[in-house]
C-alpha cells in the first residue's frame, strides 16, 4: 500500500461526510470565495487555523509562518496581505500566536540554529526591548509566554504598518487587526485586546507607509 494512501483515504471521507451535510457545498466552494478574515499564524502543526474557530473551509484566508511574524520584506506575507485586502475585501486580519510556540523560544536561547536564526532575528530584539519586564518575571515558562504575547502584539503593529493596509484606510475600507494568542493546554484562544481599526488607534511612529520592517 502507498505510504500516503491513509491520507487518501481519509480525504475521501471527509469529502463524503461534507456532501453528505451539504450536497452543494463543493459547487458553492468552487464558484468563489469570499471569506471575512485573514489569519495569519504560526506553521505549528498544532494550530491549524479553521479548526480552532469552528469556521469551514472558504470561511477563512490564511497565511502561516514559523512564530507568525510579519516583516515587510516578506513578499509572500505582503501578497497574501495585499490579496485578501484588495481583493477579497476581508474585514478583519487576525495575527494568531501561541502559547510554547519553539520559534519564539529558538530566538532566545542562545543556541545556534542556522538560517532560521536570521528569520527569528526581529523576536530577539522584541525580547531585549522588554529586558526589565522580563528579568521581573519568576520563570523561564512566564517569559517565554509574556514574549510570545509581546511578538503578537508587534506583528499586528507591522500589519497595520503595512502600505496594503494604510491604503485600504485611506480609501475607507471597513478593517480591522487584532491580536490573539491560542493555548496548547486548553484549546482556547486569548484576545490580547489589541484592535486597530485606524491609523489614529497606532503610535506616531506607526502613522507612516512603510517598505522595511520595523525591528
Amino acid at each position: 500500500m502507498h505510504k500516503l494512501q491513509s491520507l487518501i483515504d481519509n480525504n475521501i471521507k471527509w469529502a463524503e461526510g461534507i456532501t453528505k451535510e451539504d450536497p452543494d457545498f463543493f459547487k458553492r466552494l468552487s464558484e468563489a470565495q469570499s471569506p471575512e478574515y485573514l489569519w495569519i499564524g504560526c506553521s505549528d502543526s498544532r494550530v491549524p487555523a479553521n479548526e480552532i474557530v469552528g469556521l469551514l473551509p472558504g470561511e477563512i484566508f490564511v497565511h502561516r509562518n514559523i512564530a507568525n511574524l510579519v516583516v515587510h520584506t516578506d513578499f509572500n506575507c505582503m501578497s497574501v496581505i495585499e490579496f485578501s485586502v484588495k481583493v477579497l475585501k476581508v474585514k478583519h486580519i487576525i495575527v494568531c500566536g501561541h502559547y510554547g510556540c519553539g520559534g519564539v523560544k529558538a530566538s532566545i536561547d542562545n543556541t545556534s540554529h542556522g538560517l532560521i536564526d536570521n528569520w527569528l532575528y526581529s523576536i530577539r530584539n522584541i525580547y531585549h526591548r522588554n529586558k526589565h519586564r522580563m528579568d521581573a518575571l519568576q520563570s523561564e515558562e512566564e517569559r517565554h509566554n509574556v514574549l510570545c504575547e509581546l511578538n503578537v502584539m508587534q506583528q499586528v503593529k507591522n500589519v497595520a504598518h503595512s502600505h496594503v493596509v494604510q491604503d485600504a484606510w485611506a480609501k475607507g475600507q471597513d478593517l480591522t487587526v487584532h491580536g490573539w494568542i491560542y493555548s496548547l493546554k486548553d484549546g482556547l484562544v486569548n484576545d490580547l485586546a489589541i484592535d486597530i481599526h485606524s491609523p489614529e488607534d497606532l503610535a506616531d511612529e506607526y502613522r507612516v507607509l512603510a517598505t522595511m520592517e520595523d525591528n
